[in-house]
């Protein structure tokens, strides 16, 4: 049976057997794809834009998957820490599987979702699994997930290191103790997926299910109600960002004069950073750099960063007289290449080799 709202297919569907299910008549039209194909990753990708954070994804995971990057469809989902997202990796030949069989069966305009982002995230360092005919599915407290026959549950729960689980269908094999607990309609949990395939080349031809166009007039009538203060909002952001553009030039008069009386400032400045290449790992350097220091934050303050020769180079200020351990420590434990030199001046060179 498939049920119709306007141009597609309502409700939210697994595949059995390659063929749709209905598992959930409420909610947007949503087909849930086996976790088993393809791949889900917690990326830090420190960028400001979605257009920024999309360049650089490729170099942020290609050491990080099996496959060639031109056989593969990259998706950024939902942000998972600051900086830090959900990302599915699934082959173009899947896809395309995924999308004829969706055109058949009424559900050519249907979100494409990960089955196991249909149950909630939990705390991190917990699961949330259901366990249905023999197969697993897991969410991770990192945001990502898997799936697994059932048999590989208990060895993929102790490589884990035995996080606390939470069943939501069947009961878990042992040693696995998890606590029961009953899911919501996947209407609610999917009416905001945390990530849909459809992007990039296979983004959405059309408006969208009536589900999705309810939620947009919603919106939009928030956003009428809200024009005012919007408005108010952004004069005041406007001073802000005024504010914020002299004291910066003040500090680039000392650290680079030339930059400091360009007319388009941020211009000049994106002119000086890295630019993404087949062999620049400057971005997850970066990011797994930053990711290994967050921890040491208050005690540590940047002088100066540069990027040369394949090598991300990070001249710190440390308040603390036992830093340079601390981040020897810090570093290694985030499986990050880097030598740590403490200067004659009092402070510290990190020297990381790119991602």
């Amino acid at each position: 049976m498939t049920v119709h709202t306007g141009d597609t297919a309502a409700g939210v569907w697994t595949l059995e057997r390659e063929r749709p299910i209905i598992a959930d008549a409420e909610g947007p039209a949503t087909l849930l794809v086996p976790s088993e194909r393809l791949l889900l990753l917690a990326v830090d990708l420190p960028l400001p834009s979605r257009a920024q954070r999309l360049e650089a994804l490729p170099f942020a995971i290609e050491d990080r998957i099996a496959d060639p990057l031109e056989a593969v469809h990259l998706a950024i989902g939902e942000t998972l820490a600051p900086q830090r997202y959900l990302v599915a990796v699934v082959r173009h030949s899947v896809m395309a599987e995924w999308l004829t069989l969706a055109e058949a069966n009424g559900l050519g305009e249907a979100a494409l979702v990960p089955d196991a982002l249909a149950l909630p995230r939990p705390a991190e360092g917990a699961w949330n699994v259901a366990l249905r005919d023999g197969r697993a599915v897991v969410r991770a407290g990192d945001g990502t997930g898997f799936a697994v026959p059932a048999a590989l549950l208990p060895a993929a729960w102790e490589a884990a290191g035995q996080p606390d689980v939470t069943a939501f269908a069947d009961p878990l094999p042992a040693p696995i103790s998890a606590q029961p607990a009953v899911p919501q309609p996947l209407g609610m949990t999917l009416a905001v997926p945390a990530l849909d395939l459809r992007q990039g080349r296979y983004a959405r031809r059309g408006t969208g299910s009536a589900f999705v166009r309810k939620l947009a007039m919603v919106a939009l009538a928030a956003l009428v109600a809200n024009g005012v203060i919007a408005a108010a909002d952004t004069l005041m952001l406007r001073a802000i960002a005024d504010r914020t553009e002299a004291e910066t030039r003040t500090l680039l008069a000392t650290a680079a004069p030339d930059l400091a009386q360009a007319t388009d400032l941020p211009g000049s400045v994106a002119d000086r950073l890295p630019r993404a290449t087949g062999d620049n790992r400057f971005v997850p350097t970066l990011a797994r750099v930053s990711v290994a220091l967050a921890p040491l934050a208050p005690t540590i303050a940047v002088r100066s960063m540069q990027w040369s020769g394949n090598q991300l180079v990070i001249d710190l200020d440390a308040s603390d007289a036992g830093a340079a351990d601390q981040l020897r420590t810090a570093l290694t434990g985030a499986r990050v290449e880097a030598k740590v030199t403490p200067d004659p001046a009092g402070g510290i060179r990190v020297t990381a080799a790119g991602a």
